[in-house]
């Protein structure tokens, strides 16, 4: 016989916290991505980095990508199983992004890095009890 599990309050507030933190993570992206390209010299780059794209062009990449994560924290709350799946991808590669980043902006790119490998975490170990409620 199958035994019923009823998700915790706790691990349902995981996944919402997941969605909440994409979303805002979008967001963040999208307006340091936005500033980024209205200004070129708007963030202050360090000599001899590896990744060498001028303020433009990571501009254009945060503001994408933070779009993309804005609409991953919104689907996590249909619970989908695509929503899950694209919040964990999405946020690995915002810390990636991120991480790439940390020259121009290193104090928020660290944050940003921080919350999304919570992110991670509570859609892998509690992404779908925001269905089951």
């Amino acid at each position: 016989m199958a035994e019923t599990r009823n998700p915790s309050a706790a691990a349902v507030g995981w996944t919402a916290f997941a969605a909440y933190m994409l979303i805002l993570i979008g967001v963040f992206h999208a307006i340091a991505g936005f500033a980024a390209i209205l200004k070129d010299g708007f963030y202050a780059v360090s000599a001899n980095y590896a990744f060498k794209l001028d303020s433009t062009s990571w501009g254009w990449i945060h503001l994408i990508g933070g779009i993309i994560v804005l609409l991953a924290g919104f689907g996590l709350f249909r619970g989908a199983v695509w929503a899950r799946t694209v919040g964990v991808i999405v946020a690995g590669v915002s810390v990636i992004v991120s991480f790439a980043w940390l020259p121009w902006y290193p104090i928020w790119g660290i944050m940003i890095i921080a919350v999304d490998i919570t992110v991670i975490w509570a859609l892998t170990a509690h992404g779908r009890d925001i269905t089951e409620i």
